[in-house]
């Protein structure tokens, strides 16, 4: 097939690009790296049926010739990228979204939305079943992350109900593994980070918080799942359900990295979710997945990468320069 993939250079993105090509595929990878990174996509750009191309999705998009499926992942999605970029949040939410639909409606292609599992807020149901409206601030400081992607969700499915749009949509739960940001903000990049350097891992509130971890490539078998059972619109939620609490994440990652650092407490952040797990019957029933890499697992590899990326490359095997956005493809898919 060929698959347009909005935010494909970014941590999820990327492992996404590389899984579809892996089957066969033909990807367009589309972001304006305001988050992403051209590194991540790097050794991809010497496949054939590898396309990079530099795009902001609040612009109209028009990707030449036929289009199978469009997997939509364009967003800042941690907290601090977010409010950092609120406005550019709520438009990819937005205009970023009907644009991306838009395509997919022109093409008679499939459209597989990434929402989240913020979508549930600070959630008064627990565990979280797709049936499940949320608890949502709608104007907490996290609102413009969360709120883009409640109104996303709206948005695909009016195009289903009044344009036909062949529509599915995946609610991601707290996902980890290579090519996570080591100042991303998320709890297990910060964790591991610090963990590696000697530095207190830092834990809000009083770290009973929990949350529900999924390797990436789990994930991603999910999301591909979801772009190849046309007619399954969802929500279906794609998380790992064996939960754990922020302070036992953090002894963990001590343990696995050998550190000898200590943990250090601070505030809890402004409507940060008590508990967060997923109910993944409808994953497992509807899509036949569920997550099969153990955390203990996941996190060892993603500590090796994050090693791996600290570790001075030896002059005779140069690193593959970053791509320059300004040498992309020259389709900015604006119309």
């Amino acid at each position: 097939m060929k698959v347009v993939v909005t935010g494909g250079s970014g941590f999820v993105g990327s492992h996404l690009c590389e899984a579809l090509l892996r089957r066969g595929d033909t990807v367009w990878c589309l972001d304006n790296f305001c988050t992403g990174d051209p590194e991540n996509v790097a050794r991809l750009r010497a496949n054939p049926h590898f396309r990079l191309v530099r795009a902001d999705v609040t612009s109209t998009l028009d990707i030449p010739g036929p289009v199978d499926v469009v997997a939509h992942l364009a967003s800042p999605a941690s907290p601090p990228d977010y409010h950092r970029l609120p406005l550019e949040t709520l438009a990819v939410g937005g205009r970023g979204t009907e644009n991306a639909l838009r395509l997919a409606q022109r093409r008679g292609a499939r459209f597989v939305l990434a929402s989240t599992s913020e979508v549930y807020g600070d959630p008064e149901i627990h565990p979280q079943p797709e049936g499940y409206w949320g608890n949502v601030n709608p104007v907490g400081p996290r609102s413009v992350y969360d709120e883009a992607k409640r109104y996303a969700e709206a948005m695909a499915m009016a195009y289903r109900r009044s344009l036909g749009v062949d529509v599915g949509i995946v609610r991601i739960f707290n996902t980890y593994g290579p090519r996570m940001r080591p100042y991303d903000g998320r709890v297990v990049s910060t964790f591991v980070r610090q963990a590696l350097a000697g530095s207190p891992l830092t834990v809000h509130g009083d770290g009973s918080q929990t949350r529900s971890f999924c390797y990436v490539d789990d994930l991603v078998r999910g999301i591909t799942a979801m772009i190849d059972h046309r007619g399954l619109d969802g929500p279906v939620n794609l998380g790992n359900p064996a939960e754990r609490s922020v302070r036992e994440l953090a002894e963990l990652v001590l343990t696995i990295t050998g550190s000898r650092s200590g943990i250090e407490y601070r505030p809890l952040p402004v409507d940060d979710p008590t508990r967060r797990r997923p109910v993944i019957t409808r994953a497992r029933e509807q899509l036949g997945w569920e997550p099969l890499v153990p955390v203990d697992v996941g996190l060892r590899r993603t500590a090796a990468w994050f090693t791996a990326l600290a570790r001075p490359k030896p002059e005779s095997a140069p690193r593959q320069p970053a791509a320059d956005p300004r040498s992309l493809h020259p389709q900015t898919a604006e119309a």
